[in-house]
């Protein structure tokens, strides 16, 4: 017995280090990727029923709408609860292209490439959550410059596990297609998008999938990141924390939404948040500190790349761009919170004017 769970737990250890596109060699029956965070997330069905129960009724109204793509927040739930709920009341498909940001990316020496992993379910609080037989077939298609298999990101990382339960809440058959995005130039990030919105296309024709009724795609990114403490040494307040400087950093994030998130999505306008958040010599460093300064462009770009290549053309042969519509705008300290502390669930960091953290919502048709 214990040499056959030697044999067993060898097999994981296997498949969890090859970090190649190959990484799957050995063939297990179910391979899990486990929950990273269980303070700032419900890892428990009753958790999950309380938090909703929580959840302001005006974020919960019924949403008649199907969203082609959302963009959606992954702090803690007793921050932004209300808004994960909200943004993702008009995701109705079941297979979902999840775009996480990749955190620990400096860790692995992970740049330039997109990361997957080659788990077959992830953990959350209502059962396991099944990867979609499309990833594999997917990876098939793409060149080998534009991805790599990293199970060990993929398990530490936090941006995705936070939006599953929510997802697997509103449909129990839902499907999942997750993938990260570490530190890519915008010209990394238009041509692997390119790359793999096609292959998903071409999936998507084979199957008879509709964008938006079948598979949608679901964007990872919390906003500004404020504050003069707890950021590790830095001082991440350039307008300074009183409520003045408070106002103006909401203020230029508000002018992010408007400028480059909201309306006519064009390649311009997703270059242009490219610019403001990455340093122009330096595209791994921030200049406006969005967590998902990667997986927001990408994410977008795969979403509009998607659309032109399945949606019906005009009369004029023109293919539309989908159009981004603003949901809110919140953060740590602007909005109540949702009472956490009784469910065994806390939170991950502080929230006052030295150190908060802002959430945009925003959905695509």
């Amino acid at each position: 017995m214990r040499f056959i769970l030697l044999i067993c737990i060898c097999s994981i250890g296997i498949i969890s280090c090859n970090n190649t596109p190959d990484a799957k060699t050995v063939t297990l029956k179910n391979y899990i990727r486990h929950q990273e965070d269980t303070i700032g997330f419900a890892q428990y069905s009753w958790q999950m029923d309380s938090i909703i129960s929580r959840i302001d009724d005006a974020d919960k109204l019924p949403n008649s709408e199907t969203y082609k793509a959302v963009i959606c927040p992954h702090d803690d739930y007793g921050y932004a609860g209300g808004l994960y709920y909200k943004t993702l009341s008009g995701i109705k498909a079941k297979t979902i292209i999840l775009v996480g940001v990749a955190h620990r990316a400096r860790n692995f020496d992970l740049q330039d490439r997109i990361i997957f992993g080659s788990y077959d379910s992830w953990q959350s609080p209502d059962g396991l959550i099944p990867v979609s037989n499309l990833r594999d077939k997917l990876l098939t298609k793409l060149n080998k410059e534009t991805y790599v298999v990293h199970d060990s990101m993929m398990q530490l990382e936090h941006s995705l596990e936070a939006i599953t339960p929510f997802l697997k809440r509103k449909n129990p058959a839902l499907e999942i297609i997750p993938m990260l995005v570490p530190y890519n130039t915008f010209q990394n990030m238009k041509s692997f998008s390119d790359d793999i919105g096609s292959g998903i296309a071409a999936l998507m024709k084979k199957e008879n999938l509709i964008y938006g009724k079948d598979i949608a795609v679901v964007i990872s990114n919390d906003a500004i990141h404020y504050g003069s403490e707890g950021w590790g040494g830095g001082n991440l307040a350039p307008f300074g924390t009183d409520n003045t400087g408070t106002a103006q950093a909401r203020q230029k994030d508000l002018d992010i939404v408007n400028e480059t998130l909201q309306g006519e999505l064009t390649i311009k306008r997703v270059k242009k948040f490219n610019d403001i958040t990455i340093m122009e010599d330096d595209y791994k460093a921030y200049k406006w500190t969005w967590c998902g300064r990667y997986s927001t462009p990408f994410g977008l770009l795969l979403a509009n790349r998607i659309e032109k290549l399945t949606a019906t053309p005009s009369e004029d042969e023109q293919f539309s761009n989908l159009t981004g519509t603003f949901i809110d705008w919140r953060s740590s300290i602007h909005n109540p919170h949702i009472k956490v502390d009784d469910l065994h669930m806390g939170h991950t960091a502080q929230a006052d004017s030295t150190h908060w953290v802002a959430y945009v919502g925003m959905s695509y048709q």
